[in-house]
């Protein structure tokens, strides 16, 4: 077996370089570890701001009533909730029937223990739904959802072209993909600062608060190399979807592709 052959079968995991099937193990780890302390660590790392974030991805999407949402790498379910609230109150101000529903797919079941076991989850019982599968074979039939999210996970996945392959064959004609995802800023000088303070503040944070120190040193690894904005994009029509389109949020810290599938 040449070299070559080798390192196409390698994929980074953070600034290492591992087999996917190794990627996949360890990043189930890393999530299993930090999932009591998710939504704390998030709040704290962007000062909250990732909740604006989330907030204009789904007003970008638009939920309408009646709609059904896959949301990939979906954790604690933040995104699925924000779709069911505002499909509702799209229903109430246009006299609309049909409830809208999403399902939290994720591949790392204390990640869903973690979801499902916020408070403020009991009264979605009925409306959200929890699945632990793989982004790159999800569990689902073809053309079966309207919209799907993907937010801070598509980094962490092992075959990237794979999982957008598979975003593209479980939406229907016309379905929305909205990935939202840590990105690079728009100016090098504050990348610069930027990088400084995710590289010295972010794992200290982590040993702090969740006792783990070596996951958000992989965190912001994986920040670090994963594609530029215009590449990204790239790799979203290649998978088949058009009219993509980029928005930054905060100066490029996070981005959000959007697109249709075709």
């Amino acid at each position: 077996m040449t070299k070559e052959t080798d390192t196409a079968k390698t994929v980074s995991f953070g600034f290492e370089e591992v087999s996917p099937e190794e990627k996949v193990s360890r990043v189930k780890g890393v999530f299993r570890s930090v999932a009591s302390r998710y939504d704390v660590m998030n709040d704290l790392m962007s000062a909250g701001v990732h909740r604006l974030w989330k907030h204009d991805t789904i007003a970008k999407l638009n939920p309408q009533p009646g709609e059904r949402l896959l949301d990939v790498a979906g954790g604690t379910g933040d995104l699925s909730k924000a779709f069911v609230d505002r499909a509702d109150k799209v229903a109430r101000r246009r006299g609309k029937a049909g409830e809208a529903s999403a399902i939290v797919c994720d591949i790392n079941d204390a990640m869903l223990d973690a979801g499902r076991a916020r408070s403020d989850m009991a009264a979605y019982d009925s409306r959200i739904g929890w699945v632990c599968g793989d982004a790159q074979a999800l569990p689902f039939e073809d053309r079966t959802f309207d919209a799907l999210t993907i937010a801070f996970g598509i980094r962490n996945v092992a075959d990237r072209a794979q999982a957008l392959s598979e975003f593209r064959r479980v939406l229907k004609p016309g379905g929305r993909l909205a990935v939202l995802e840590f990105s690079h800023m728009t100016v090098p000088m504050l990348q610069k600062l930027y990088d400084t303070y995710s590289f010295n503040v972010i794992p200290r944070m982590g040993e702090i608060v969740a006792s783990d120190r070596a996951s958000y040193q992989y965190l912001v690894e994986s920040i670090r190399k994963f594609p530029k904005q215009e590449d990204f994009r790239d790799e979203v029509e290649a998978a088949g979807f058009s009219g993509v389109s980029v928005t930054n949020f905060s100066g490029g810290i996070a981005a959000l592709h959007f697109g249709w599938a075709a």
